[in-house]
């Protein structure tokens, strides 16, 4: 008969060694039973049947099973012990996508991803969101008192996904664009200046309609998308427009309405939300309920700025693109939204405003300009 364990553990004489055990002191036992595993581990390599039956058996026959094998007393009692979880074990590895861990098939498929928190329902009046943001002649050096006019008009459109009767809702999504360059009528050339900021060329403005048109034109996007009535212009369902500040509409639209010599269009009349506003009253709560400072006092809030306080990720796109500018601050306020914030206006246009450098029915006055 093959030698096994078995035959160890039933020797008569078991018992005189475990009672010589029990006189060793602690650190010797711990050595004893080392070299015991260590012998035991020897053992069962020993008698393993397939190295026995390899010498033997065809090289085609089946390895035996594990009920085949014989089984021992200290096998049969580690066999049901569990094994404590190992905390980096690649079942525990939160994955980011593009780390080390996603390009690793074994790892990838056990890898888990941290669920998206939880998007809170708040009860929100508005039913779309209109984000602007207009690009403008400019030179060097000059500032908002300049008479900047709009090559550059993009709009995105914003619904609720998730709003219910009650007009509880807390998920935003792009549903249109509207972009068209626009061309200028005061200073028809564009700086080198103002194209390096932009990106916009002067063959895109030469080709452009003027403002009036444009202005037409996004009616009937607002009258497609089912805010306001084809024929009459109602207003058809509530919607606020949000800016980066306060300018785009404040300043740019109220001098391009001055230098197109046209009134103001309805529709962009009223109130604004200044997104900047609203991150900079997100940050406020959450330092309120911080011990320590969560933001540099010396943050910027631009748009990246922004991003950036929100943890979203940076800026996608040309960073002064119309259009790029419009799609991140969307990102903004879909996150605002999805994190309980109500949306409303916060910040207050004055379609009459009036500038130093403004004549009678649109004129400019030249001396009144830097250049």
């Amino acid at each position: 008969m093959p030698f096994s364990l078995d035959n160890i553990l039933s020797l008569p004489h078991l018992s005189c060694v475990l009672r010589v055990f029990e006189n060793l002191p602690p650190f010797a036992f711990a050595s004893v039973f080392a070299a015991l595993a260590a012998f035991v581990l020897f053992a069962r390599w020993c008698t393993s049947p397939s190295r026995l039956d390899n010498k033997t058996s065809s090289p085609s026959a089946p390895l035996p099973t594990p009920s085949d094998r014989p089984t021992s007393v200290l096998a049969t009692m580690f066999s049901v012990m569990k094994p404590r979880p190992n905390p980096l074990a690649a079942n525990f590895i939160r994955a980011i996508p593009g780390n080390a861990a996603t390009m690793i098939p074994d790892a990838r498929e056990m890898a888990t991803v941290a669920p998206e928190p939880l998007s809170v329902l708040t009860h929100q009046t508005y039913d779309a969101f209109l984000v602007l943001d207009v690009e403008a002649t400019c030179l060097q050096g000059t500032d908002f008192q300049w008479p900047n006019e709009i090559i550059e008009w993009p709009v995105c459109l914003l619904k609720w996904t998730d709003k219910d009767k009650g007009g509880l809702a807390s998920r935003l999504q792009i549903v249109d664009e509207f972009r068209s360059f626009v061309r200028p009528t005061w200073r028809p050339i564009l700086s080198e200046f103002c194209t390096a900021l932009t990106g916009i060329t002067q063959e895109q403005v030469d080709d452009a309609p003027l403002f009036p048109q444009v202005a037409e034109m996004f009616a009937h996007f607002l009258a497609k998308n089912g805010l306001i009535h084809p024929e009459t212009g109602e207003r058809l369902v509530r919607f606020c427009w949000c800016t980066d500040g306060p300018f785009d509409v404040r300043d740019f639209v109220v001098k391009q309405c001055f230098i197109s010599k046209m009134q103001m269009p309805w529709w962009i009349r009223g109130d604004v939300m200044d997104v900047r506003k609203v991150v900079s009253r997100w940050q406020e709560v959450k330092q309120a309920q911080a011990k320590k400072p969560l933001f540099p006092r010396r943050l910027s809030l631009n748009i990246a700025g922004q991003l950036r306080a929100l943890g979203l990720a940076p800026f996608e796109g040309r960073e002064h693109s119309g259009i790029d500018d419009a799609r991140n601050i969307s990102r903004i306020v879909t996150e605002l939204a999805r994190r309980g914030f109500y949306l409303e206006p916060n910040t207050s246009i004055h379609p009459g405003r009036r500038w130093a450098w403004m004549g009678k029915s649109g004129q400019i006055i030249e001396d009144y300009c830097l250049t």
